[in-house]
């Protein structure tokens, strides 16, 4: 049982770095592509053995998935440069795969 709280401990830390770099580096895209920044990163999540990193984006704009939907291409553009600019600033052993996804939750 304890090992199992050190170990969600763990995740949350990393959870909270990824996020941070993640809304800075897209925050960077932003500046370059205007689509870009009528999104947002609303949180993240990370898969059980940290592969994949769900990035999920919400907007002010209505309605929020069609908007998300015409800066998905710019995002899937942007996904590698982003996944090596990624691996440049946090130091984990294996970077994740970069998944985008839009927050239906508000």
């Amino acid at each position: 049982m304890f090992k199992s709280r050190v170990s969600d401990i763990k995740k949350e830390r990393k959870k909270a770095l990824f996020f941070r770099e993640l809304v800075s580096l897209i925050q960077e895209l932003g500046y370059k592509e205007k689509d870009v920044a009528e999104v947002f990163v609303s949180h993240i999540d990370i898969s059980t053995n940290s592969g994949i990193c769900y990035v999920y984006f919400s907007t002010y704009k209505e309605p929020g998935e069609e908007v998300f939907r015409s800066v998905f291409p710019t995002l899937m553009l942007y996904r590698a440069s982003l996944r090596t600019a990624f691996a440049k600033r946090i130091q984990v052993r294996r970077v994740p795969e970069i998944i985008f996804m839009y927050d239906k939750v508000k």
